[in-house]
């Protein structure tokens, strides 16, 4: 303020000085060209997108209107937009609620089918945050039949096989669960497939994502089914939480691609994410119990028996002196006491003491489900504190991945990933890494241009949704930067991508 007060003595002198001058020409910065944005070798202007929830754009454990516009494909679409895209129609759901009604029913959830409830928000309570499902009953309605065709071909829910099965959108169907509620919505016909609706729109470029449910619903189930290690075994004959054989996913896939590639249609595909790199599988502890003095001897003298019983059991060389160490149960005052829980990969003793089920307490190979953060500690009998769940009552398979069940998963992730490679390959297709891309999200971040880093931390780490499973907006928006770069290295177009700061980390409301 001092410099430009002083400038008023000299103003006059400046005027006087000035006034026969010519004046003096003012200098312009020059508008730099516009970028020409071009699609290489590719075509986008039917663009296509195949897959699951992930490609459909759920969010906070639902699919609503927001969340279907922050899908990656319509990220992609926007892009190809710049380069001869055309328009990308989306079969919305009616609101931003994310609940839905079969025959006007609201817990009409036909076996098999995925939850159609209302999005999570996250409410502050007493106990702390805690993701809730937001109030209100959601007015989409399942067997309101929408017309199509739609480029946005994801379906919440489904396995790699279901993508080819016929009546996966038949209304007939849901009655005996042998539909999906969400391809209902939009599907061609009673006999139509995902596939075969995709493939009939004739794209010029098309997207690929799936085989995360041929997996993750093992996962999310805490590995309560069976990693299908027959090929000959029909999917129609599989539990809904088992593991896909990697033959039959191999195969579906191949026939998916056939398909989508009939007219030399070019298209770009991803492979698999790890599951256990999730917040779902991250968040929970395994030792998260705190315990006075006066409780962990009461839990010690409880548990007296049954480690007594272990060591009888080893004097009778029915289990080894290590297995005994690792089903000992022991409590100490303070913080990080682990849980109990079940584990039906320890040796079966209940044939000689019925006292001796297979329970034993986590360690940090263990995964507890994140659904677990509000059921340990709760009376498995109200009123009764000798039940308490992950302490005096062993958590149940649901609750928990073994390391043994983390092998299955470990096993299905490299066969289908090495399918999803090679078939790449085969097809000339392009390929994205997303297994290293949220690997690196988990053990690193994501850096942003404003500084900040976009973690995988749940709840706060702006890369995933409320469920723990799914992508933020801004996690999609990451995960469509990927997508843009294998596109423009693969066809050698020079599309944008999109700035993640542009899509919120997570929903306020």
């Amino acid at each position: 303020m001092k410099k430009f007060y002083a400038l008023f003595p000299i103003l006059g002198l400046f005027f006087i000085a000035c006034s026969d001058d010519d004046e003096t020409p003012s200098e312009t910065t020059p508008t730099p060209d516009p970028i020409v944005y071009t699609s290489g070798s590719a075509d986008f202007s039917n663009y296509v997108a195949v897959g699951n929830s992930l490609t459909a754009g759920f969010s906070d454990n639902a699919l609503f209107r927001a969340g279907q516009e922050a899908s990656f494909p319509n990220m992609l679409a926007a892009n190809f937009a710049l380069a001869g895209g055309g328009t990308f129609e989306i079969p919305f759901m009616a609101d931003n609620l994310g609940g839905a009604t079969i025959n006007g029913q609201t817990d009409a959830n036909m076996d098999g089918a995925p939850d159609i409830g209302n999005r999570l928000i996250l409410l502050f309570t007493p106990d702390g945050p805690a993701p809730t499902p937001k109030t209100g009953v959601g007015t989409t309605e399942i067997t309101d039949k929408l017309s199509g065709p739609f480029n946005n071909m994801g379906v919440p829910g489904s396995k790699s096989y279901e993508l080819l099965a016929p009546g996966y959108g038949s209304l007939a169907g849901l009655a005996v669960g042998a539909a999906n509620p969400y391809f209902v919505r939009f599907s061609s016909g009673e006999a139509a497939t995902v596939i075969g609706d995709a493939a009939a729109q004739n794209p010029t470029f098309f997207s690929l994502w799936t085989g995360s449910n041929d997996i993750l619903l093992y996962a999310t189930s805490g590995g309560t089914g069976t990693f299908q290690s027959d090929p000959m075994v029909s999917p129609a004959d599989y539990a809904r939480n088992d593991i896909t054989n990697p033959t039959v996913f191999a195969g579906a896939l191949d026939a998916a691609l056939q398909a989508l590639t009939a007219g030399d249609t070019d298209g770009v595909i991803a492979n698999l994410p790890n599951v256990t790199d999730i917040p779902f599988f991250t968040t929970v502890p395994h030792n998260p119990v705190p315990l006075d003095e006066a409780t962990a001897a009461q839990l010690n003298a409880a548990y007296a028996l049954y480690n007594g019983g272990l060591l009888q059991a080893q004097g009778f060389n029915l289990i080894s002196e290590e297995e005994v160490a690792k089903r000992t149960i022991s409590f100490t005052a303070g913080e990080g006491n682990a849980v109990v829980l079940l584990d039906e990969d320890l040796t079966d003793l209940t044939g000689v003491n019925p006292a001796l089920i297979n329970m034993r307490q986590a360690t940090e190979e263990d995964l507890l489900v994140l659904t677990a953060r509000t059921f340990i500690g709760t009376e498995a009998v109200v009123g009764d504190p000798t039940t308490i769940n992950g302490i005096a009552v062993p958590l149940a398979d649901q609750w928990v991945l073994t390391p043994e069940e983390q092998a299955n998963i470990e096993t299905a992730l490299t066969a289908y990933n090495q399918t999803i490679t090679a078939l790449a390959t085969q097809y000339d297709l392009a390929l994205v890494d997303v297994n290293s891309l949220l690997s690196e999200l988990r053990e690193n971040g994501i850096p942003l241009a404003d500084g900040s880093t976009v973690t995988a931390t749940f709840a706060t780490g702006g890369g995933f949704s409320l469920d723990g499973v799914h992508p933020s907006p801004r996690g999609y928006a990451i995960i469509a930067n990927a997508f843009v770069a294998a596109i423009n290295a693969k066809y050698g177009s020079n599309l944008p991508g999109v700035n993640p700061l542009d899509y919120t980390g997570l929903y306020i409301d």
